[in-house]
C-alpha cells in the first residue's frame, strides 16, 4: 500500500503517530494509497521548521523572491500532464477538467511574480515640516492554509502564491481526500529554490486543524470548504486573536431571462451545473428561468442535453465529467436527491443508481434535473455539491433577483440576457459576491479576487489579487524628522501638521 508522507523542511517526513486516512480510487471505489495524519507535536514541528525559513525569506528581497516563483510556474507548466492524471486519479474529474484544475492556480502564481510592485508602500514628502511619512508592508510571520477536496492544485496555489510570495511561511492542510498533488507541488517548490522550511504539508483530521488554529506561531488561516467549518475556523481564529480567511459553501443562481441565447445558456448549465460532478463552489445548480414559456424551453432542451452527457472514468477523454470524490459523498448527493423527490420537486431525471460496466464499485452520479423547486425546501436551501441541476420559476425579474439575495449562501450568481439595463441594475443590486453576465462560472481573473458573501465567506477580505497581497501583510507607516538644529522647547500638546 503506498503511503502519502508529510513533507516537512524540504523533505518528506515519515510521522509517528500510526494514524492514517484512506485514500481512494473513486473509478473503482478501491483504496489505492493511505495518508499519514498528524498530531499536535508533528504540527508544532513543521511550525518550528517554518519559523526558521521564515526569517531568511523574508529577508530576500521580492525580487529574488518572484524569480523562484517564475521558475516554480515553469517546472509546473512542465509536469502538467503527471499533475493532471495524479489529480483526477484521487479526485475523479476529467483529465481536462483536472488540467483547468491546475491552470487557475498557476494564474495566480503568475500574478504574484509582480510581488515587487504589489509590496510598495506610500510615501509622503513634508507632510509637516521637515517630516515625512511613509508606509511598508510587511509579512505576517507562519501563515497556515486548509483547502478542500474539490480543487487539490488550484486553491493550495492561491494560498501558496500569496503567502510565499510576500515573505510569509506556509504551513499546507490539504484534504485528506487527495493529498497527493499537493506534496508533489511542494516538492516542485523545493526544485524552483525555495528555501528548507518556507512550505510544509501536514496531512491530517480535525486533530491537525485545531492544532493549527489554537498555534500561537500561527497568524492567520486561510480556508476553503464547507460553510460549517468555515464559521467553526472563523469564531476559533477570533477568539485566538487570529486573522482569517474563511470561504464557505455555496448555491448559485443562474437567471434566464426571455431575451437571452437559449443556446448559449443550455451549452452553460450542461457544463456549470453538471461539470466537475458538480462539485464545484462556484457551480451553477440553480436555473431561474423568467417566464413560463423561458421555462418550458429551458427545462424541455435541458432534459433531452443532459440525458445525453457521458458520465465515465476520469481517464476517458469522451466523458464529460466522472465520478465523486468518495462513496461517503455519493451517499449524501443522493440522499439530497431523494429528498428533492420526497419535497414535491418534479423529478426529470434522476441519476442514482448509475453504474459503468466494469467500474460498478466506482464513485458515480448520473445527472439529475429538478423542476418546479420552491425555496424553502432544504433540498434547495442547502447545498448539494453534485451533478443536480434544480429548476425554480420566476415570474418576473424582480422575483428572480430575490432569490439569490434572499438565500443564506452569497458566492456567486449569473443572468443570462441581451439587455444591458436589465444586466447592470441586476448586478448592481443583486446581494451576491461575484457576478456573472452571460458568464456560468464568474470565478475571477487572478488579478481581481475571489469571494462570496453571507454563509459563503466568513471574512471581509477576499482570496488572491490585491485583496490577497493585504491579507498575508501587515502594514508599518513610519513618520520621520531628522533636526537641523536646536530641539528648542519641548511641546507637551498633541503634535499637528500645521
Amino acid at each position: 500500500m503506498r503511503e502519502i508522507n508529510h513533507f516537512i523542511d524540504g523533505k518528506s517526513f515519515t510521522g509517528g503517530t500510526g494514524k492514517f486516512g484512506d485514500v481512494f480510487n473513486p473509478n473503482t471505489g478501491e483504496v489505492q494509497a493511505r495518508v499519514q495524519f498528524a498530531d499536535e507535536a508533528e504540527v508544532a514541528r513543521a511550525i518550528e521548521g517554518a519559523k526558521k525559513g521564515q526569517r531568511d525569506w523574508a529577508a530576500m528581497n521580492p525580487q529574488r523572491r518572484a524569480r523562484i516563483l517564475m521558475k516554480y510556474k515553469t517546472l509546473v507548466e512542465d509536469e502538467m500532464e503527471s499533475l493532471a492524471e495524479l489529480l483526477s486519479s484521487e479526485h475523479g474529474k476529467v483529465i481536462a477538467d483536472a488540467k483547468g484544475d491546475i491552470i487557475r492556480g498557476l494564474e495566480v502564481i503568475e500574478f504574484a511574480c509582480g510581488v515587487p510592485h504589489l509590496l510598495k508602500g506610500e510615501y509622503t514628502e513634508s507632510a509637516g515640516t521637515g517630516i515625512d511619512v511613509y508606509s511598508m508592508r510587511q509579512p505576517l510571520g507562519v501563515v497556515a492554509g486548509i483547502s478542500p477536496f474539490n480543487f487539490p492544485a488550484m486553491i493550495p496555489m492561491w494560498f501558496m502564491g500569496m503567502a510565499l510570495s510576500t515573505g510569509n511561511a506556509l504551513v499546507l492542510k490539504p484534504s485528506e481526500k487527495d493529498p497527493s498533488v499537493p506534496v508533489r507541488l511542494a516538492e516542485l517548490w523545493m526544485e524552483a529554490g525555495l528555501p528548507e522550511g518556507v512550505l510544509q504539508v501536514v496531512h491530517g483530521d480535525k486533530q491537525a486543524v485545531d492544532a493549527l488554529l489554537t498555534h500561537e506561531d500561527i497568524k492567520a488561516v486561510s480556508f476553503v470548504g464547507s460553510s460549517d467549518i468555515a464559521h467553526y475556523i472563523a469564531r476559533t481564529c477570533t477568539e485566538q486573536g487570529k486573522r482569517f480567511q474563511a470561504m464557505g459553501g455555496a448555491k448559485n443562481h443562474g437567471i434566464i431571462m426571455p431575451d437571452a441565447d437559449m443556446d448559449q445558456v443550455v451549452n452553460d448549465f450542461l457544463g456549470a451545473a453538471y461539470g466537475s460532478a458538480g462539485e464545484r463552489c462556484m457551480a451553477l445548480p440553480v436555473a431561474v428561468p423568467v417566464g413560463r414559456d423561458t421555462a418550458e424551453e429551458f427545462v424541455g432542451r435541458m432534459k433531452e442535453e443532459a440525458q445525453k452527457l457521458r458520465v465515465g472514468v476520469s481517464t476517458d477523454p469522451e466523458a464529460h465529467y466522472g465520478p465523486v470524490v468518495s462513496a461517503a459523498h455519493k451517499a449524501n448527493v443522493e440522499r439530497y436527491i431523494g429528498l428533492g423527490a420526497e419535497e414535491g420537486a418534479d423529478m426529470l431525471l434522476d441519476g442514482r443508481g448509475f453504474s459503468l460496466q466494469g467500474h460498478e464499485n466506482g464513485f458515480f452520479i448520473g445527472p439529475t434535473l429538478f423542476d418546479n423547486v420552491k425555496p424553502g425546501m432544504k433540498s434547495y436551501d442547502e447545498e448539494i455539491f453534485g451533478p443536480v441541476l434544480q429548476v425554480v420559476r420566476a415570474d418576473n425579474l424582480e422575483d428572480a433577483a430575490a432569490l439569490p439575495s434572499n438565500h443564506q449562501y452569497g458566492n456567486g450568481v449569473a443572468i443570462f440576457t441581451r439587455n444591458g439595463l436589465a444586466a447592470r441594475e441586476f448586478a448592481s443590486k443583486v446581494q451576491v459576491g461575484m457576478v456573472g453576465i452571460n458568464v456560468p462560472i464568474p470565478v475571477p481573473v487572478a488579478y481581481h479576487s475571489f469571494g462570496g458573501w453571507k454563509r459563503s465567506a466568513f471574512t471581509d477580505t477576499n482570496q488572491y489579487g490585491t485583496e490577497g497581497v493585504r491579507f498575508f501583510t501587515k502594514i508599518k507607516t513610519v513618520t520621520q524628522r531628522w533636526p537641523t538644529g536646536d530641539i528648542g522647547d519641548q511641546a507637551f500638546v498633541i503634535p499637528t501638521m500645521q
